[in-house]
């Protein structure tokens, strides 16, 4: 396992970080200490959750992940890890997190931050993101900006001033974004040097196979900026794996969860994830294996999110830190990207 300095932070996280969303839905807490206790035993110091999973969000589980996490927590060394979370951006849908967040603002960042802690266990926070904007952007495989859906939102200066009492306070330590855009991303480092307010030092967005969208304007954002990409959904919500190429397995996500992932039903979805499944047969590789490699090698992604149901399937995602593509191997993927270019955005 390889580790990498995440923005301009001190933290050094592993290469791979080990996502936790299914932690109280699809895993039991026992599931969750397993997977816990392999992923640090095969080097991973990164553990990212949120506070609205497990997911799909439900009244009855949310906060699980983080209590799972937080019962595992409480028997580790707590300086040799790095813990993320998230706070829930505003939204109609989540009535039970605050009475709905509504918005971005002291009462709900403090009153976020301090039941995350009290979940994990913890008396601090590695990294404290936002999981979506205040603002109105398009999400979740939404691609077109309506300007008809703009709504007031909190200051970006009066968001960061409340992170910096935080921080000042010992109870996060840095902070970071998550579904962001490039005018996002630049308008919270501008305000952060404008007003000597902390500085983002991370960006947690989609990238995968088959969405690569980051690629364009994010990319250069994030490298004036110095930040570091959390990519998340390596596999594309266990498309890449492959395994639905032929029926719906059991236990897959969209299988059980009828409609979530939508993003990940679009056309050419299935016709590229077969082109790299084929890549992946020609070279004597599992389509899991070639997913995460090419996001673990992308110059500017200094984590992968990987995450699992079983034990097995977790193996299978870090035993992928062994394998670099050659160049050959990524002309081809260049090849089918060209011919289905990010069909889940």
């Amino acid at each position: 396992m390889q580790y990498r300095q995440l923005g301009e932070s001190d933290l050094q996280v592993s290469e791979l970080c080990l996502g936790t969303m299914t932690y109280g839905q699809q895993n039991t807490e026992k599931d969750a200490h397993q997977q816990l206790d392999y992923a640090v035993a095969q080097g991973v110091n990164f553990i990212d959750a949120a506070e609205m999973y497990p997911v799909p969000a439900k009244a009855e589980t949310q906060g699980l992940t983080e209590v799972y996490l937080g019962s595992w927590l409480a028997r580790q060394h707590r300086d040799r890890l790095i813990i993320a979370t998230k706070i829930a951006g505003p939204s109609r849908n989540l009535n039970w997190i605050r009475g709905g967040p509504k918005a971005i603002d002291r009462a709900n960042i403090e009153q976020a931050v301090h039941d995350s802690l009290q979940r994990l266990q913890t008396d601090y926070i590695d990294l404290y993101q936002i999981h979506w904007p205040d603002r109105y952007v398009p999400l979740f495989g939404q691609t077109v900006y309506n300007p008809q859906q703009v709504r007031n939102t909190i200051p970006i200066a009066e968001q960061l001033s409340v992170f910096a009492d935080l921080i000042q306070a010992g109870k996060i330590r840095y902070l970071g974004l998550s579904n962001e855009t490039p005018w996002g991303v630049a308008e919270f480092c501008h305000t952060a040097r404008l007003l000597g307010l902390p500085k983002i030092i991370s960006i947690q967005n989609a990238y995968n196979l088959i969405n690569r969208g980051f690629e364009t304007a994010l990319v250069e954002t994030c490298l004036q900026e110095k930040l570091g990409l959390l990519a998340y959904s390596p596999l594309g919500f266990g498309n890449l794996t492959g395994k639905y190429l032929q029926a719906s397995p059991v236990n897959g996500r969209m299988t059980l969860f009828p409609g979530f992932g939508q993003r990940y039903l679009k056309p050419n979805v299935m016709e590229a994830v077969a082109g790299y499944a084929a890549i992946a047969r020609q070279y004597h590789l599992s389509p899991t294996t070639l997913a995460l490699a090419f996001v673990r090698q992308r110059w500017f992604v200094t984590s992968a999110i990987v995450g699992a149901t079983s034990l097995d399937q977790l193996k299978e995602n870090l035993a992928s830190i062994e394998v670099t593509l050659s160049p050959d191997i990524l002309t081809e993927i260049d090849r089918v990207h060209d011919r289905y270019p990010n069909p889940a955005p």
